[in-house]
Protein backbone atom coordinates (compact mmCIF):
# COMPACT_ATOMS: atom_id res chain seq x y z
CA UNK A 1 0.00 0.00 0.00
CA UNK A 2 1.05 3.15 -1.01
CA UNK A 3 1.29 5.87 1.82
CA UNK A 4 0.12 9.02 0.43
CA UNK A 5 1.86 12.07 2.14
CA UNK A 6 -0.19 15.54 2.34
CA UNK A 7 1.22 16.66 6.06
CA UNK A 8 3.43 19.51 3.67
CA UNK A 9 5.49 19.72 0.33
CA UNK A 10 7.85 19.98 2.63
CA UNK A 11 8.24 16.23 1.95
CA UNK A 12 9.08 16.61 -1.99
CA UNK A 13 11.97 14.52 -3.14
CA UNK A 14 14.81 15.84 -5.55
CA UNK A 15 14.48 14.79 -8.98
CA UNK A 16 17.12 13.07 -10.37
CA UNK A 17 18.37 15.94 -12.54
CA UNK A 18 18.05 17.89 -9.21
CA UNK A 19 20.02 14.81 -7.83
CA UNK A 20 22.50 14.99 -10.92
CA UNK A 21 23.41 18.40 -10.74
CA UNK A 22 23.90 18.17 -6.87
CA UNK A 23 26.77 15.15 -7.75
CA UNK A 24 27.81 17.43 -10.85
CA UNK A 25 28.05 20.61 -9.32
CA UNK A 26 31.19 23.18 -8.84
CA UNK A 27 32.08 24.46 -5.85
CA UNK A 28 33.91 26.84 -3.54
CA UNK A 29 33.83 28.43 0.21
CA UNK A 30 30.80 30.52 -0.47
CA UNK A 31 31.64 32.06 2.97
CA UNK A 32 34.42 33.72 0.73
CA UNK A 33 32.18 33.66 -2.04
CA UNK A 34 33.88 31.70 -4.14
CA UNK A 35 31.74 29.15 -5.05
CA UNK A 36 30.27 29.27 -8.58
CA UNK A 37 27.00 27.59 -7.96
CA UNK A 38 25.83 29.25 -5.11
CA UNK A 39 26.71 32.63 -6.79
CA UNK A 40 24.70 31.08 -9.81
CA UNK A 41 21.27 30.51 -7.86
CA UNK A 42 21.48 33.77 -6.07
CA UNK A 43 22.19 35.64 -9.59
CA UNK A 44 19.27 33.80 -10.85
CA UNK A 45 16.98 33.90 -7.86
CA UNK A 46 17.67 38.03 -8.03
CA UNK A 47 16.51 38.20 -11.51
CA UNK A 48 13.33 36.33 -10.79
CA UNK A 49 11.84 38.42 -7.60
CA UNK A 50 13.21 41.61 -9.60
CA UNK A 51 15.65 42.59 -7.24
CA UNK A 52 19.39 43.29 -7.06
CA UNK A 53 20.97 40.32 -5.10
CA UNK A 54 20.24 37.56 -2.86
CA UNK A 55 21.47 35.44 -0.33
CA UNK A 56 21.37 31.27 0.04
CA UNK A 57 20.47 30.35 3.47
CA UNK A 58 19.43 27.09 4.91
CA UNK A 59 15.83 27.68 5.16
CA UNK A 60 12.58 29.69 5.41
CA UNK A 61 12.83 30.38 8.58
CA UNK A 62 16.36 31.44 9.07
CA UNK A 63 15.68 33.57 6.15
CA UNK A 64 13.08 35.44 7.52
CA UNK A 65 15.06 35.77 10.73
CA UNK A 66 17.85 37.44 9.02
CA UNK A 67 15.26 39.47 7.04
CA UNK A 68 14.14 41.10 10.58
CA UNK A 69 17.52 41.49 11.82
CA UNK A 70 18.82 43.51 8.90
CA UNK A 71 16.04 45.76 8.44
CA UNK A 72 15.53 46.15 12.86
CA UNK A 73 17.54 47.58 15.95
CA UNK A 74 17.50 45.98 19.06
CA UNK A 75 14.30 47.15 20.47
CA UNK A 76 12.55 48.08 17.57
CA UNK A 77 8.95 47.28 16.81
CA UNK A 78 7.80 44.93 13.71
CA UNK A 79 4.05 44.72 12.29
CA UNK A 80 2.98 41.34 11.32
CA UNK A 81 -0.50 39.31 11.08
CA UNK A 82 -1.75 37.39 14.13
CA UNK A 83 -1.26 34.52 11.92
CA UNK A 84 1.26 34.97 10.34
CA UNK A 85 3.76 31.95 10.38
CA UNK A 86 6.83 34.20 11.53
CA UNK A 87 4.57 34.67 14.79
CA UNK A 88 3.50 31.09 15.35
CA UNK A 89 5.84 28.77 13.68
CA UNK A 90 9.38 30.26 14.12
CA UNK A 91 10.08 29.88 17.70
CA UNK A 92 9.52 33.46 18.54
CA UNK A 93 12.93 34.01 16.81
CA UNK A 94 12.64 37.99 16.27
CA UNK A 95 12.33 38.17 19.83
CA UNK A 96 14.78 35.95 21.22
CA UNK A 97 17.64 36.60 18.95
CA UNK A 98 16.27 40.05 17.50
CA UNK A 99 15.07 41.61 20.84
CA UNK A 100 12.00 43.36 18.56
CA UNK A 101 8.52 43.33 19.72
CA UNK A 102 6.15 41.52 17.57
CA UNK A 103 3.20 43.77 17.16
CA UNK A 104 0.20 41.39 15.43
CA UNK A 105 -2.49 42.81 14.30
CA UNK A 106 -5.93 40.80 12.33
CA UNK A 107 -5.54 38.49 9.56
CA UNK A 108 -8.59 38.43 7.26
CA UNK A 109 -9.15 34.81 5.84
CA UNK A 110 -7.72 36.30 3.01
CA UNK A 111 -4.30 36.50 4.59
CA UNK A 112 -4.60 40.16 4.21
CA UNK A 113 -4.14 42.99 7.00
CA UNK A 114 -6.50 45.77 6.75
CA UNK A 115 -4.58 49.46 6.17
CA UNK A 116 -6.58 51.09 8.56
CA UNK A 117 -4.94 48.45 11.13
CA UNK A 118 -1.74 48.77 10.05
CA UNK A 119 -2.07 52.69 9.89
CA UNK A 120 -3.42 52.61 13.94
CA UNK A 121 -0.41 50.30 14.47
CA UNK A 122 2.50 52.19 13.44
CA UNK A 123 3.81 54.45 16.58
CA UNK A 124 4.07 57.62 16.63
CA UNK A 125 7.20 59.17 17.53
CA UNK A 126 7.10 59.40 21.46
CA UNK A 127 10.41 58.71 24.41
CA UNK A 128 7.52 56.18 25.64
CA UNK A 129 7.22 53.87 22.46
CA UNK A 130 9.42 51.37 20.54
CA UNK A 131 10.57 52.14 17.28
CA UNK A 132 8.06 50.74 14.94
CA UNK A 133 10.37 49.91 11.63
CA UNK A 134 9.22 46.92 9.41
CA UNK A 135 6.22 45.58 8.40
CA UNK A 136 5.78 41.90 7.32
CA UNK A 137 3.37 40.32 4.84
CA UNK A 138 3.24 36.74 3.62
CA UNK A 139 1.89 35.33 0.15
CA UNK A 140 1.05 32.01 0.06
CA UNK A 141 -0.61 32.32 3.45
CA UNK A 142 0.15 29.04 5.43
CA UNK A 143 -2.49 29.38 8.12
CA UNK A 144 -5.05 30.78 6.07
CA UNK A 145 -5.50 28.27 3.40
CA UNK A 146 -2.94 29.06 0.75
CA UNK A 147 -4.54 32.56 0.73
CA UNK A 148 -3.00 34.75 -2.18
CA UNK A 149 -1.59 38.47 -2.17
CA UNK A 150 -2.69 40.56 -5.32
CA UNK A 151 0.47 42.66 -6.81
CA UNK A 152 -2.35 45.79 -5.90
CA UNK A 153 -2.86 44.84 -2.25
CA UNK A 154 1.14 44.95 -1.80
CA UNK A 155 1.51 47.56 -3.45
CA UNK A 156 -0.80 49.56 -1.12
CA UNK A 157 0.68 48.72 1.88
CA UNK A 158 4.00 49.25 0.89
CA UNK A 159 3.03 53.17 -0.53
CA UNK A 160 1.81 53.23 3.45
CA UNK A 161 4.91 51.70 4.67
CA UNK A 162 7.40 53.73 2.78
CA UNK A 163 5.50 57.30 3.48
CA UNK A 164 5.91 56.52 7.22
CA UNK A 165 9.28 55.64 6.96
CA UNK A 166 9.18 51.63 7.45
CA UNK A 167 10.29 48.67 5.61
CA UNK A 168 8.01 45.97 3.99
CA UNK A 169 9.37 42.46 4.40
CA UNK A 170 7.77 39.88 2.85
CA UNK A 171 7.65 36.16 3.29
CA UNK A 172 7.28 34.21 0.08
CA UNK A 173 7.83 30.65 0.97
CA UNK A 174 5.60 29.89 -1.49
CA UNK A 175 5.61 33.22 -3.94
CA UNK A 176 5.83 31.06 -7.03
CA UNK A 177 2.30 28.90 -6.13
CA UNK A 178 1.08 32.59 -5.74
CA UNK A 179 2.41 33.88 -9.19
CA UNK A 180 1.24 30.20 -10.77
CA UNK A 181 -2.41 30.83 -9.54
CA UNK A 182 -2.67 35.06 -10.52
CA UNK A 183 -0.92 34.04 -13.62
CA UNK A 184 1.36 36.59 -13.01
CA UNK A 185 4.93 36.88 -12.58
CA UNK A 186 6.15 36.02 -9.01
CA UNK A 187 8.24 39.34 -9.17
CA UNK A 188 5.08 41.14 -9.61
CA UNK A 189 4.23 40.36 -6.90
CA UNK A 190 7.35 41.09 -4.68
CA UNK A 191 8.28 44.45 -6.86
CA UNK A 192 7.73 47.21 -4.40
CA UNK A 193 8.83 45.05 -1.30
CA UNK A 194 12.06 45.67 0.67
CA UNK A 195 12.85 42.21 0.87
CA UNK A 196 11.60 39.05 -0.08
CA UNK A 197 11.63 35.25 1.12
CA UNK A 198 11.72 32.41 -1.27
CA UNK A 199 11.75 28.91 -0.55
CA UNK A 200 13.28 26.14 -2.49
CA UNK A 201 12.65 22.92 -1.09
CA UNK A 202 8.49 23.10 -0.86
CA UNK A 203 6.50 22.72 -3.94
CA UNK A 204 9.40 23.26 -6.15
CA UNK A 205 11.08 20.05 -4.48
CA UNK A 206 14.26 21.00 -3.87
CA UNK A 207 16.10 18.72 -1.00
CA UNK A 208 17.36 22.24 1.06
CA UNK A 209 17.35 25.86 0.68
CA UNK A 210 16.17 29.13 1.17
CA UNK A 211 16.60 32.48 -0.60
CA UNK A 212 16.45 35.95 0.68
CA UNK A 213 16.19 39.00 -1.88
CA UNK A 214 16.93 42.34 -1.51
CA UNK A 215 18.94 45.66 -2.59
CA UNK A 216 22.63 45.05 -2.76
CA UNK A 217 23.21 46.96 0.71
CA UNK A 218 20.30 45.27 2.16
CA UNK A 219 21.73 41.41 1.14
CA UNK A 220 25.77 42.30 2.32
CA UNK A 221 23.86 43.30 5.67
CA UNK A 222 21.94 40.24 5.64
CA UNK A 223 25.24 37.90 4.66
CA UNK A 224 26.85 39.09 8.10
CA UNK A 225 23.42 38.09 10.18
CA UNK A 226 23.35 34.80 8.11
CA UNK A 227 27.25 34.05 9.45
CA UNK A 228 26.54 34.79 12.80
CA UNK A 229 23.04 32.41 12.78
CA UNK A 230 26.00 29.70 12.02
CA UNK A 231 24.63 29.51 8.15
CA UNK A 232 27.94 29.43 6.20
CA UNK A 233 27.56 26.64 4.06
CA UNK A 234 30.64 26.51 3.00
CA UNK A 235 31.05 24.02 -0.03
CA UNK A 236 27.07 24.59 -0.50
CA UNK A 237 26.86 24.31 -4.28
CA UNK A 238 26.32 20.55 -3.78
CA UNK A 239 23.10 21.65 -2.89
CA UNK A 240 22.48 24.72 -4.41
CA UNK A 241 22.80 23.16 -8.37
CA UNK A 242 19.32 20.69 -7.28
CA UNK A 243 17.78 25.32 -6.79
CA UNK A 244 18.80 25.95 -9.41
CA UNK A 245 16.83 23.15 -11.18
CA UNK A 246 14.36 23.57 -9.39
CA UNK A 247 13.76 27.18 -10.22
CA UNK A 248 14.24 26.91 -14.30
CA UNK A 249 12.28 23.45 -14.42
CA UNK A 250 10.01 22.72 -11.23
CA UNK A 251 7.37 26.71 -11.31
CA UNK A 252 5.26 25.93 -14.16
CA UNK A 253 4.13 22.41 -12.63
CA UNK A 254 2.63 24.37 -9.42
CA UNK A 255 -0.66 24.31 -11.58
CA UNK A 256 -1.18 20.66 -11.26
CA UNK A 257 -0.54 21.14 -7.65
CA UNK A 258 -3.14 23.93 -7.33
CA UNK A 259 -5.71 21.54 -9.33
CA UNK A 260 -5.00 18.17 -7.20
CA UNK A 261 -5.92 20.60 -4.17
CA UNK A 262 -9.21 21.04 -5.75
CA UNK A 263 -9.55 17.46 -6.68
CA UNK A 264 -9.43 16.76 -2.87
CA UNK A 265 -11.14 19.54 -1.33
CA UNK A 266 -13.94 18.72 -3.58
CA UNK A 267 -14.17 14.80 -2.82
CA UNK A 268 -13.75 16.18 0.80
CA UNK A 269 -17.02 17.99 0.62
CA UNK A 270 -19.16 14.86 0.25
CA UNK A 271 -17.93 13.23 2.55
CA UNK A 272 -20.34 13.10 5.59
CA UNK A 273 -18.62 14.24 8.44
CA UNK A 274 -16.28 16.50 7.21
CA UNK A 275 -16.78 20.29 6.44
CA UNK A 276 -13.85 22.08 4.63
CA UNK A 277 -12.54 25.45 6.42
CA UNK A 278 -12.33 27.66 3.44
CA UNK A 279 -14.27 29.03 0.76
CA UNK A 280 -12.22 27.87 -2.20
CA UNK A 281 -8.65 26.88 -2.90
CA UNK A 282 -6.05 28.96 -4.59
CA UNK A 283 -3.29 27.23 -4.18
CA UNK A 284 -2.25 24.26 -2.87
CA UNK A 285 -3.47 23.87 0.91
CA UNK A 286 -6.35 22.12 2.08
CA UNK A 287 -8.22 23.02 5.29
CA UNK A 288 -11.40 20.91 6.87
CA UNK A 289 -12.82 20.39 10.21
CA UNK A 290 -14.26 17.15 11.26
CA UNK A 291 -17.78 16.90 13.00
CA UNK A 292 -17.82 17.04 16.72
CA UNK A 293 -19.39 13.96 16.96
CA UNK A 294 -16.45 11.93 15.73
CA UNK A 295 -13.17 11.14 17.60
CA UNK A 296 -10.30 13.48 16.10
CA UNK A 297 -7.61 10.80 17.45
CA UNK A 298 -9.43 8.06 16.16
CA UNK A 299 -9.65 9.83 13.07
CA UNK A 300 -6.10 10.19 12.89
CA UNK A 301 -5.17 6.95 14.10
CA UNK A 302 -7.84 5.79 11.23
CA UNK A 303 -5.48 7.67 8.61
CA UNK A 304 -1.94 6.73 9.48
CA UNK A 305 -3.43 2.74 9.53
CA UNK A 306 -4.90 3.59 5.89
CA UNK A 307 -1.85 5.12 4.70
CA UNK A 308 -2.27 8.48 4.54
CA UNK A 309 -0.79 11.30 6.36
CA UNK A 310 -2.29 14.95 6.75
CA UNK A 311 -1.31 17.61 8.91
CA UNK A 312 -3.34 18.64 12.62
CA UNK A 313 -1.85 21.29 14.63
CA UNK A 314 -2.87 23.90 17.47
CA UNK A 315 -6.52 22.39 17.55
CA UNK A 316 -6.26 24.02 13.58
CA UNK A 317 -8.65 22.39 11.47
CA UNK A 318 -6.96 19.73 9.31
CA UNK A 319 -4.54 20.49 6.48
CA UNK A 320 -3.90 18.75 3.16
CA UNK A 321 -0.88 19.64 0.83
CA UNK A 322 -0.29 18.80 -2.42
CA UNK A 323 2.52 18.36 -4.05
CA UNK A 324 4.37 16.92 -6.59
CA UNK A 325 4.79 13.44 -5.31
CA UNK A 326 0.80 13.23 -4.93
CA UNK A 327 -0.81 12.26 -8.17
CA UNK A 328 -4.46 12.75 -9.36
CA UNK A 329 -4.64 9.13 -8.85
CA UNK A 330 -2.84 9.44 -5.16
CA UNK A 331 -5.77 11.78 -4.00
CA UNK A 332 -8.92 9.94 -5.23
CA UNK A 333 -6.95 7.07 -3.62
CA UNK A 334 -6.65 8.97 -0.40
CA UNK A 335 -10.64 10.31 -0.82
CA UNK A 336 -11.71 6.47 -0.73
CA UNK A 337 -9.47 5.87 2.77
CA UNK A 338 -10.33 8.75 4.26
CA UNK A 339 -14.19 8.16 3.36
CA UNK A 340 -13.79 4.63 4.52
CA UNK A 341 -12.07 5.48 8.18
CA UNK A 342 -15.37 8.49 8.33
CA UNK A 343 -17.95 5.74 7.59
CA UNK A 344 -15.90 3.31 10.57
CA UNK A 345 -16.09 6.53 12.85
CA UNK A 346 -19.77 7.38 12.09
CA UNK A 347 -21.39 3.73 12.88
CA UNK A 348 -19.01 3.72 16.25
CA UNK A 349 -20.00 7.01 17.13
CA UNK A 350 -24.26 5.73 16.43
CA UNK A 351 -23.16 2.90 18.82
Amino acid sequence: MKVIDLRSDTVTHPTPEMRKAMFEAEVGDDVYGEDPTVNGLEAMAARMMGKEAALFTTSGTQSNLIAVLTHTNHGDEIILGDEAHIFWYEVGGASVLGGVIMHTVPTDSCGRLNLDDIGRAIRSKDIHYPQTALICLENTHNRCGGAVLTTDYTNEVCNLAHRRGLKVHLDGARIFNAGVALGVPARALAQSVDSVTVCLSKGLSAPVGSLLCGSKGFVERARKFRKMLGGGMRQAGVIAGAGIVALETMIDRLAEDHANARRLAQGLAGIRGITLAQDDIPTNIVMFHLSPELSVVEFMEGLEKAGVKIGLRDGRPFRAVTHRMVSSSDIDGALTRIEAVCRRLRRRAQK
